[in-house]
């Protein structure tokens, strides 16, 4: 039972409950037709509601308004916003009806029968045993109620209120003399008021036409003038037909393409020839062309999705209409198609993406080189990243492509493989992407080396050494960072090339100094003999220079403070010049106080 608010008429909030299923009901009908299992669904739970509804409460009258429909004088119901065409209250009330009610005794058929007529569809198509009544395809409503006349849903129309008025007042007379503002139940009862006062005076006609046309009965001439089909038109008001005309003017400029895209989905629900759907599959293989080559993302993305949801929509689809539709997700990535989106995100200005995720993410397994060549050519950062957005996941466990393609010679589309595999950080790729360490393009070789320390941060560091006689200074002082981090190792002889060329001597102080942690942190004692070297080496030539290395050795050896470390500080103490006998002193004092510090620390762990 619906939640009904203190003070609020509980019958008119089980009413409203009511006519939202009626509207569902009628657009899945409209939508993917009667016979439809969803549309069939939506019948039936309205019906089981309104029989349990007039077991107690009977009639249920509505008072029928433009786009509303009243109960007791309560809007009950109301469509949404610019969505008058789908409106049964418009249905109803452009037919002339003024007032619907359902009575107790309604069957299925009765019920199926009026929506029937009142969005046209052939009549019997819900479910109906009964045969269809032979009725004009453009015959209104009332005039198809009237034909099957029912006792169960009756009608109180706009021309009977003219006629039972007694002024001979046209409709618009009678809402502005308050008519039309009657409660819903008056209606009926001035009907029956008006009809109750004029009855004798027909009684006197009937009995004179029954006498003279040879004893026909009243009752049959009363039944001849229900049948007629009597609506009359109605008049407007300046602003209603404002809105008529807003409503003609967004319908004409609705999209043609959302349009067919509607038609088709409404074929591809309800149509029953395993032909036509045969041809309507290939329809759809051309439509997903257009669309491609129209960059029209978001409705492919929605075309997508209902043809992914086909099965659930059309249960009843063949094996070969089956492999038809598998067909047209395999064809995502035909190279044409391809080419094709990268041409017009490049060419088209302020190209959109939205949608075009889904599309990628649907293609197979095959479509992974061509989604690579796709994003090498492509121009923008924002569409390469929906690209790479679609590799990570298409590609992580097949990425062949993408390993090739860290040999290829254009810098940003190798940049952004190695992004993919950043974001997979898989330790499988760190010997691909150790070979773009010899890249030309020296943000490749940034790019390479920051992520190789990411999926791979220890091991043989042979390579990144390499790296030092590189001719960016940012790929140089990213590889002394990593190597300093002590998780890599690498023997002297990978460094002596560096260490002992003569422009050695010429890098900056910082730069040295950078070096030799690094190679402290990768060859520890294997680099002692080379600085003991330094310590003890005499020359006359760029002494000074050669002097500021011994000195920054000296320090280091301090700091490394391992036997061969303190054994070569004694040596050079005892045979260096002055300056590096005094750096030996103090390296020697600084490595004394570190152990003595580490061994209470040693004793209390």
């Amino acid at each position: 039972m619906p939640c009904v608010k203190p003070g609020a008429d509980p019958e008119a909030a089980m009413v409203k409950q009511l006519l939202k299923l009626l509207d569902k009901a009628a657009k899945s009908a409209r939508t993917y037709g009667t016979k439809n299992p969803v549309a069939q669904r939506f019948f039936q739970q309205f019906y089981d509601d309104l029989t349990k509804h007039l077991t107690v409460h009977t009639p249920l009258a509505l008072l029928v308004q433009r786009d509303q429909l009243f109960f007791r004088n309560e809007v009950v119901y109301q469509p949404e916003r610019d969505a008058t065409g789908d409106s049964f209250a418009f249905k109803m009330y452009a037919d002339g009806i003024r007032e619907l009610s359902f009575h107790h005794g309604l069957t299925q058929e009765d019920l199926a029968f009026f929506l029937d007529a009142l969005w046209g569809t052939p009549t019997g198509e819900a479910g109906s045993a009964e045969e269809p009544i032979d009725v004009e395809e453009d015959d209104d409503i009332v005039t198809r109620m009237w034909a099957k006349n029912l006792d169960t849903i009756t009608l109180v129309t706009a021309e009977e209120l003219v006629r039972s008025s007694g002024f001979g007042l046209d409709e618009l007379e009678l809402q502005t003399q308050g008519y039309m503002s009657m409660s819903v139940t008056s209606l009926r009862d001035l009907l029956d008021r008006e009809r109750a006062a004029a009855a004798p005076e027909k009684d006197n006609k009937t009995e004179t036409a029954d006498q003279e046309g040879g004893g026909h009965t009243g009752s049959g001439a009363h039944r001849n003038r229900r049948f007629q089909a009597n609506v009359v038109g109605y008049d407007v008001s300046q602003e209603e037909h404002a809105v008529l005309t807003q409503e003609i003017q967004r319908e004409t400029e609705r999209d043609a393409t959302a349009y067919i895209l509607d038609i088709l989905t409404a074929v591809l629900a309800s149509e029953p020839s395993p032909a036509l759907l045969t041809k309507l599959f290939e329809v759809w293989d051309h439509v997903l062309d257009v669309l491609i080559l129209g960059g029209h993302w978001t409705q492919l993305e929605t075309v997508l999705t209902l043809l992914q949801d086909a099965d659930a929509v059309r249960p009843d689809l063949s094996e070969a209409h089956k492999q038809q539709l598998a067909g047209l997700f395999e064809g995502l990535s035909r190279p044409e198609r391809l080419k094709a989106i990268g041409l017009h995100l490049n060419h088209a200005l302020h190209a959109k993406t939205e949608g075009l995720l889904t599309l990628l993410l649907m293609m197979k397994q095959d479509s992974i080189p061509g989604l690579c060549s796709l994003l090498a050519n492509l121009d923008t950062p924002s569409h390469q990243a929906v690209v790479m957005e679609a590799l990570q996941t298409v590609a992580r466990d097949h990425s062949e492509a993408i390993v090739r393609g860290l040999t290829d010679k254009r810098p940003t589309y190798v940049r952004n493989l190695l992004t993919l595999i950043s974001r997979w950080g898989d330790a499988r790729f760190a010997d691909h992407v150790e070979k773009t360490l010899r890249h030309p393009e020296s943000t490749v070789r940034r790019e390479a080396l920051r992520i190789l320390a990411t999926i791979r941060p220890s091991g043989n560091g042979t390579k990144l050494v390499g790296l030092l006689s590189d001719g960016d200074e940012t790929v140089r002082l990213t590889a002394m960072k990593v190597l300093s981090s002590g998780q890599y190792s690498a023997g002297f002889s990978a460094w002596a090339p560096f260490v002992t060329a003569d422009d050695f001597h010429d890098r900056s102080p910082a730069e040295k100094r950078a070096i030799y942690v690094a190679l402290k942190q990768t060859a520890a004692d294997d680099a002692v003999p080379y600085w003991q070297g330094l310590l003890t080496e005499w020359s006359w030539t760029n002494r000074k220079k050669k002097e500021e290395l011994a000195i920054l050795a000296a320090d280091i050896l301090g700091k490394l403070a391992t036997p061969p470390a303190l054994a070569a500080l004694e040596v050079g103490q005892k045979k260096g010049g002055t300056a590096v006998r005094q750096a030996c002193s103090a390296a020697l004092s600084a490595a004394n106080r570190q152990q003595r510090q580490s061994l209470p620390s040693a004793a209390n762990s």
